[in-house]
Parts: structure tokens; sequence; C-alpha cells
């Protein structure tokens, strides 16, 4: 049996997401690939991610197979911790040892940083002052 070749990735809203035959529910560290095979969720079967380079994958994006099916990608629910520090400048002190330790991070709109929770960078940032 041939598997399915998802060979483009459209952003939500730029494909019809309506068309979709299947889901792909991935976690944070999997959505940035170049080629990988997907298992679809429930009893979806697989699908071989082919793209010309390696992409990061939104919740919402859409996968076009090269049957011209529709694969829709979301994003695993997975823990986090908001880092809320007392000041600017205790903010950027930890923004520094997080991207010291190569973490992503998302600055969220009222200064806040959130991070994949781990217990040793949770205290770490404790130590540093943060809540």
């Amino acid at each position: 049996m041939t598997v399915a070749r998802a060979t483009q990735c459209f952003r939500a809203g730029e494909w019809p997401a309506s068309a979709a035959r299947g889901t792909v529910t991935l976690a944070f560290a999997d959505r940035h690939r170049r080629r990988v095979r997907l298992t679809l969720d429930g009893a979806g079967g697989e699908i071989m991610l082919d793209l010309p380079r390696a992409t990061r994958l939104l919740d919402g994006d859409g996968l076009q197979l090269s049957d011209g099916g529709w694969v829709l990608v979301r994003a695993a629910c997975e823990d986090v911790l908001d880092i809320r520090a007392a000041d600017g400048v205790g903010a950027m002190r930890i923004a520094w040892h997080l991207g010291n330790r190569h973490l992503p991070v998302q600055i969220l709109p009222d200064g806040g940083l959130r991070i994949l929770y781990d217990h040793v960078i949770a205290a770490m940032v404790g130590d540093l002052g943060g809540v």
C-alpha cells in the first residue's frame, strides 16, 4: 500500500478546512518538520510529510496531499508555565536564562513569558524571582 504524501502546507484560513479527511495532532516539538511519517488521529492511517523545507506547523494548518486531499494539523495540549516577574529588568533576566538554554519562549501580550513546563526550569525561574 502506498502512503499518501503531504507536499504542501497552507496556513489556517488559506485552505478548505471542511475538506479535511483526517487530522494529525502533534506536540510543539514535533511541529517543525520537513520529512517524516505521521500517524493520523483515530483509524486514519499514515501520511508522509514531504515538504520542500522544514516548516513550523501551526494549529489549524492544512497539509495538501499529492492526491489532492487535505489533512488538518492540530496542536496537542501540553503543560505550559506562564512566568511573571516583578519588573521589566527581572523579566529580561529570566528571558536571558531561558534563551541561554535555547528554550522556545512565547512572549505574552502583557509582558509575561510562556514556556513548556519543566520542573527544573520552574525552580530556576523561582530562584530568579519569577512567579
